[in-house]
């Protein structure tokens, strides 16, 4: 089933929802409709029992290039006429604020939603694209896949939560070097850092992506979404509170029937049969 946004296609398959940006002639450069779909699929899954795993992806040879570079410039011509950098004033700059805040919650949705969320990086991820494919559980990338900041290139100092994520992957000094200089890291050198998980061919990145995910979607997602939120929580947390929050999940899942199935499943040697409950 497949559903279309503009800018942005979704499809449900084997319990999991496919998205893929859709801008290939602009590498998938963000576009207000784009957004407005990606906020739309990820709110909706976050509670969507029948949905496993979230997949995001790009058309064509890109990923996500990021903002419009296009756009950007007809915006900051029309505030020209308003009072140059500042955009129309304070008014103005707090109207921007105010939407590029509510636009990041792609990234903050992908961070934070019950669900494993999984990069399908097909190509450039520069920018904003880079820091939406961070905010992804795993990133499985193609050998042709490329990665860079951008920001500096464009004197922009970093939106949808690149810098946070960043930093946690691949820590403060080498973060610090990849927004500085908006130095391109190929995909090999990607994974040496820690900013993806695997590197795949490209010519099999959507099998490899969609037995990955299906393999997430056919697991016990109830657990899944407890470790996804302990997860979380030890960036930025203390022992003692992992333990209190792990021994609050872990009664918790010990109460579902995906538990028992898994419990039984191992007692009869063969493999477990879970539902999501």
């Amino acid at each position: 089933m497949a559903a279309e946004h503009r800018d942005l296609i979704a499809e449900r398959r084997h319990g999991v929802l496919f998205l893929t940006m859709n801008r290939p002639d602009k590498l998938n450069a963000l576009s207000d409709q784009m957004i407005a779909g990606l906020l739309d699929e990820l709110g909706r899954a976050a509670h969507d029992k029948e949905v496993g795993a979230v997949v995001l992806t790009g058309a064509g040879r890109g990923f996500c290039a990021g903002g419009d570079i296009g756009r950007m410039r007809e915006r900051n011509e029309a505030a020209g006429h308003e009072g140059g950098a500042q955009g129309g004033g304070e008014a103005g700059i707090n109207t921007r604020i105010a939407q590029l805040r509510r636009s990041e919650e792609v990234s903050a949705l992908l961070h934070e939603m019950p669900k494993v969320t999984i990069g399908a990086i097909n190509g450039p991820a520069a920018g904003a694209g880079l820091s939406i494919a961070l905010a992804c559980d795993i990133r499985i990338a193609a050998d042709t896949a490329r990665f860079g900041t951008a920001f500096a290139r464009v004197g922009f100092s970093g939106d949808f939560g690149g810098t946070y994520l960043l930093t946690q992957l691949v820590g403060p000094a080498k973060a610090r070097e990849l927004y500085f200089t908006a130095e391109v890291v190929g995909a090999d050198e990607a994974l040496r850092l820690g900013m993806v998980n695997r590197v795949v061919p490209a010519a099999s990145l959507g099998e490899e992506v969609d037995a990955f995910a299906r393999r997430i979607a056919a697991g016990p997602t109830v657990a899944y979404s407890y470790m996804k939120a302990h997860l979380n929580l030890a960036l930025k947390s203390d022992l003692r509170t992992i333990l209190d929050r792990e021994s609050h999940g872990q009664s918790l899942t010990g109460l579902t029937e995906d538990h028992k199935e898994a419990v039984k499943a191992f007692l009869e040697k063969r493999e477990p049969k879970f539902k999501g409950r």
